[in-house]
């Protein structure tokens, strides 16, 4: 194939150039220019490896269904192809080739891995008594429940496999993984996000094979015990005895970071002391990852290679380094498989053996190389994994930190000097905060993007509170641990226990600190995805070319930040709304909402502090049944109507209601007859659409069906004729399904309250 960039014969002549040729010789010049720079490169350009292999699978979550996504890999074959237009033997012909069969890999290979574990799932909501064998246990002392991972026996009409959390005091002592239980639950589908931007527990259930998930309503009953097990069950065993170990030798927050530490168990945290990890920018403490993993290879190092050291006779002739190395794999292997092999403890695990191999090859040991190679690996296993905060945590952190160390500057700045012991100290302080600086500008869009908030003060925190992790608390867990197979385990406790509660006092000071936690509502993903992209090309690339990537990071920036919150959201089962003020506070349909929905509603639209309830604002008046409320956007008006009640409400009162109003919000289904002027986002509409983000100025609706597309996990809405029936008693729990506006839905059967107050007009 000829090449686009071939130069016109004119040009080596000095013959006049015609339009064609200019433009050849423009595309020449450009094309040598980019050769150039993809040589001074050429050291970075594996790196881009997993990034790319990353944008096939980030195409595949991006884009809304199966024609999009086939349409994806024909563009990234097609580019491929393209390839061949260019000069032969150059880079740059390489590197479009690769980037368009690693991307089409990589939206092919996530589609392949949603298909492959496909699973049935709960179409609808039911109570239900089944026998099930028990997959996994996980304790969840701080909430007083357990968290059962079923699979379903003799029940062909509930998924292979389902969540249920069950109150302590309903399991039995018998109730571990493999036994045989009985019990009886109300499950439901896998919850979509309650409003766009949430968390989407829907897709990771997907993932995780979870067809359903509810709760136990009663004791649970053991139909027959555990058998012995396999290797799995053995290491499960032992987590769940040393979990119990150790929060029987220290009590509150400091046993439930210590178990944290230990098995990556966060379930005995307290929820006061886990938000003010979360707050003080510490809580990546918590998640066992590079940290943890780091620590324990190293301690086993240093004291495998001290007590070998200890006979000459091995001193002199065996490779200490190499078997101390090896001692230190196996450690690093043992701890990942202990903590439950969550994604930052395999990435953090791999980089380890990564790092141990090129020692025993006299090689660099932390290189970008190494992250690449981790965050490869990765992908190819679990390429969902990409869509979750903790792959991208663990990732951007260790990548901000080994880019910043590379950089020649830092390089110069953190090297050995000839200086004082204090000069030393200071600079190693400094490179500290540095380092914190990084990690926290790296991080904080993922955290502003995921979690809608983002601490402030984590750099500073992090000088003390990583040094007291890695150097005290956990070798002082250690040797705690190691101590009580002799009974003389208490000292170490007692000192691990001091210092962590220094840690925790450091994450509720710095929490409670004016300003700590900045706030953000849903970030536009085209926003996080210049920002990410920016990042990358700022850490990846190393000549001046690296700039550029200050571009669309501040694009990004200003985009997420001038993104005006939600006025108005809307859960996906119609209960909670929450309304925004002009001055930017937050009012509530329901003021008894639970702490989770407040939180969840508060960080959709970027709002700190108690919301009130909707009746307390300027504008807004209700009764025990409907509320409404006026606001002003841009100059105009908009009359906002919600139920809150079960009761059924007059349909004459009600369509009046209904004609005056913008917008109309319900968790029942409301009847044709209610015509608001804009939207009647009812039951029949939210079963469609999920939660709702409104922007009155201008108007703009986002839902959740939008977001998921058609993907396998998306919403759906729930069978016409479908009902929850009670297996048990054999009664059915749900009224009569409704259909979307348009048809003919009547209100649904409702106790009636006499006369119920209407409010004003």
């Amino acid at each position: 194939m000829p090449s686009l960039f071939a130069p016109a014969a004119s040009i080596d002549s000095g013959a006049p150039q015609t339009g064609g040729g200019r433009i050849a010789g423009a595309l020449f010049r450009l094309n040598q220019a980019i050769e150039h720079w993809l040589e001074a490169e050429r050291d970075q350009l594996p790196l881009w490896l997993p990034v790319v292999l990353g944008i096939g699978i980030a195409g595949w979550f991006a884009l809304p269904d199966a024609a999009a996504w086939s349409a994806f890999l024909l563009v990234q074959i097609a580019l491929a192809v393209a390839a061949f237009c260019l000069p032969a033997g150059g880079r740059l012909r390489r590197a479009v080739l690769l980037f368009g069969l690693t991307a089409a890999i990589g939206c092919g290979l996530i589609w392949w891995r949603a298909e492959r574990v496909a699973l049935p799932r709960l179409e609808r909501p039911v109570v239900t008594r089944f026998e099930a064998r028990i997959e996994a246990v996980e304790r969840l002392p701080a909430r007083g429940i357990r968290r059962l991972l079923l699979a379903p026996v003799g029940a062909p009409e509930l998924p292979p496999r389902l969540r249920v959390n069950v109150a302590d005091a309903d399991v039995p002592a018998g109730a571990t993984e493999g036994a045989r239980v009985a019990l009886r639950a109300r499950l439901m589908p896998p919850a979509a996000p309650a409003v766009p931007g949430a968390y989407d527990f829907a897709r990771v259930a997907w993932f995780r094979g979870i067809g359903a998930t509810g709760r136990a309503l009663g004791p649970v009953t053991i139909v027959a015990p555990a058998g012995s097990g396999g290797a799995a069950r053995w290491l499960s065993g032992l987590r769940a005895r040393l979990s119990g170990h150790i929060q029987s030798s220290l009590e509150g927050g400091e046993g439930g970071i210590a178990n944290a530490l230990a098995t990556g168990d966060q379930g005995a945290i307290p929820d006061d002391d886990a938000e003010a990890m979360r707050r003080s920018g510490l809580a990546h403490l918590l998640s066992v990852s590079g940290l943890h993993v780091t620590a324990v290879v190293a301690g086993t190092i240093f004291v495998v290679l001290r007590l070998l050291a200890l006979s000459p006779w091995l001193a002199l002739r065996a490779p200490l380094l190499l078997i101390s190395g090896g001692a230190g794999a196996l450690s690093g292997i043992g701890y990942t498989l202990l903590t439950g092999a969550e994604v930052p403890t395999v990435r953090s695990c791999i980089a380890a053996l990564l790092v141990l191999g090129g020692i025993a090859l006299g090689r660099e040991a932390v290189t970008l190389r190494l992250v690449a190679t981790g965050a490869l690996i990765v992908l190819l296993i679990r390429p969902e994994a990409l869509a979750g905060p903790s792959f991208q945590l663990s990732f951007a952190a260790v990548t901000a930190i080994v880019a910043l160390h590379a950089h020649p500057r830092a390089r110069r700045w953190f090297g050995a000097n000839e200086e004082g012991r204090l000069a030393r100290i200071g600079r190693s302080l400094l490179g500290l905060l540095a380092t914190g600086v990084a990690v926290e500008v790296a991080l904080s869009p993922i955290a502003l993007f995921h979690f809608h908030r983002s601490g402030l003060y984590g750099a500073i925190a992090n000088i003390v509170a990583i040094p007291l992790t890695t150097f005290v608390i956990m070798p002082v867990e250690g040797l705690a641990l190691a101590f009580d197979t002799a009974g003389l385990g208490a000292p170490f406790w007692w000192l691990a226990g001091q210092a962590l509660g220094l840690l925790l006092w450091i994450a509720h000071a710095v929490a409670d600190a004016p300003g700590a936690v900045a706030a953000l509502p849903s970030m536009p993903a085209g926003a996080f995805g210049l920002m990410v992209a920016g990042g990358l090309w700022l850490a990846l690339w190393r000549t001046r070319v690296r700039r550029i990537g200050l571009l669309p990071l501040a694009i990004g920036a200003a985009w997420a930040l001038t993104t005006p919150p939600p006025d108005i959201l809307i859960t996906g089962d119609g209960r909670h709304l929450a309304l925004r003020t002009a001055g930017g506070g937050l009012g509530l349909l329901r003021p008894r909402a639970g702490d989770y929905v407040r939180d969840l509603l508060g960080e959709a639209a970027g709002f700190q502090g108690e919301a009130p309830a909707l009746e307390s604002l300027a504008g807004a008046r209700c009764g025990k049944d409907l509320c409404v409320a006026d606001v002003v956007r841009d100059g105009r008006r908009w009359r906002l109507l919600a139920t809150r009640s079960t009761y059924l409400i007059d349909i004459a009162e009600m369509n009046r209601a209904c004609a005056a109003a913008d917008i109309v919000v319900s968790d029942r289904r409301l009847p044709r007859t209610c015509r608001p002027r804009w939207m009647k986002a009812d039951r029949a509409m939210l079963a469609q659409t999920g939660g709702l983000a409104i922007r009155l100025a201008p108007p703009a609706v986002e839902s959740v069906a939008t977001h998921a597309g058609r993907h396998p996990w998306a919403l759906r809405p729930a069978p016409r004729s479908g009902i929850a029936r009670d297996r048990s008693r054999g009664s059915d729990r749900a009224p009569r399904s409704g259909s979307v506006a348009g048809g003919k839905p009547e209100p649904t059967p409702r106790a009636t309250r006499p006369q119920p107050p209407a409010p004003d007009q």
